[in-house]
């Protein structure tokens, strides 16, 4: 899995949290503790695809475009990290029976894994993840 979708979480719940005010890229990433030219890739294409609104200048910054209750981690994942567990063979051997075809073979494997996953992810929303790490900072 690849730290876009991570970010795309974070991000999310962050600006879920704040509820209607705007928050900069700089206090996103401050908060994910990523460079903000990372979390501003990220904000660009959530931005494109409909999940937030931004306002430029100043006093400018993101805000949610979308119920935390509607996007479901699944939604997330297909959009930023779709096909990162199938992992990157070596230079196998050709002449060799395993070598030859094990990248094909175990594709659908992979395919299947992450069906599942994406699957498990469709049960949460972001709405979810804000409950959750509200309940947990009350321990």
């Amino acid at each position: 899995m690849n730290s876009d979708f991570v970010i795309a979480v974070h991000s999310l719940t962050f600006l879920a949290h704040a509820d209607d005010r705007l928050a900069t890229s700089d206090h996103i990433a401050t908060s994910v503790s990523v460079h903000p030219v990372r979390v501003r890739k990220v904000l660009a294409l959530l931005r494109k695809r409909g999940y937030i609104r931004s306002k430029e200048g100043a006093k400018g910054g993101f805000i949610l475009n979308r119920d935390p209750q509607d996007v479901t981690l699944d939604e997330l994942y297909r959009l930023t990290a779709e096909g990162s567990i199938q992992p990157k063979w070596p230079n196998p051997n050709p002449q060799c029976l395993i070598g030859a075809n094990i990248e094909k073979s175990m594709d659908s494997i992979f395919t299947g894994a992450e069906r599942q996953m994406e699957n498990y992810f469709g049960q949460y929303t972001i709405a979810d993840v804000l409950r959750i790490v509200e309940q947990r900072a009350k321990m």
